[in-house]
């Protein structure tokens, strides 16, 4: 069965067709995945750890906040410098929701993000203390399956995921736990839609 996709309004924001358009720029999910995982954060210090200049950064949050995605962290902020906060903890999208056109842009700037993260992972893996090291993986496995049989295994995979505790405000995480990033990519293999 697939994650329940009732969402929660004090943590979840669910897309529709305005604020999708929001997100199909590329660096714009980036932003905002950063925001969720480091917290709050400035422009120029999301350049420097996105590795884009800080005019561009600038430019995209500030859009971000226009669509209600981030808010700014007033706070922290002074009269020079303006911090942000991610204004959910999750997004929720439905591909029936939107025109494909759109669709396409956002789930292409997503992947991007993705592939983006994970060449960082392992520009990084020569740098990790040992425990670390045998820790993750990169696979990829793939499987002949009904429709059916992938929408089981999707449920199956979140419920693994959901039974461990989440990165964000967890009391009873042990001192050694970091925010650990999985990503779950399920889709049916380039060029099988014809058969």
């Amino acid at each position: 069965m697939p994650e329940p996709t009732e969402p929660d309004p004090r943590r979840d924001v669910v897309l529709d067709a305005t604020t999708l358009k929001a997100l199909t720029h590329p660096l714009r999910p980036r932003i905002l995945s950063a925001l969720r995982l480091h917290g709050p954060a400035t422009a120029s210090s999301l350049a420097a750890h996105l590795g884009v200049n800080t005019g561009a950064t600038s430019y995209h949050v500030r859009q971000l906040a226009e669509a209600g995605f981030v808010v700014e962290a007033t706070e922290l902020g002074n009269a020079r410098d303006r911090w942000w906060r991610a204004a959910h903890a999750r997004t929720l999208f439905d591909t029936h929701d939107a025109d494909q056109e759109t669709s396409a842009a956002y789930l292409s700037a997503v992947a991007a993000g993705y592939a983006e993260n994970a060449q960082r992972a392992i520009a990084e893996i020569a740098t990790l203390p040992p425990e670390w090291e045998d820790a993750g993986t990169f696979s990829n496995f793939t499987l002949r399956l009904t429709p059916e049989e992938t929408t089981t295994l999707m449920g199956e995979i979140t419920a693994v995921i959901r039974g461990y505790r989440s990165h964000q405000g967890a009391q009873d995480a042990p001192d050694t736990a970091r925010p650990v990033s999985v990503n779950l990519e399920v889709f049916l293999a380039p060029g099988m839609s014809s058969e």
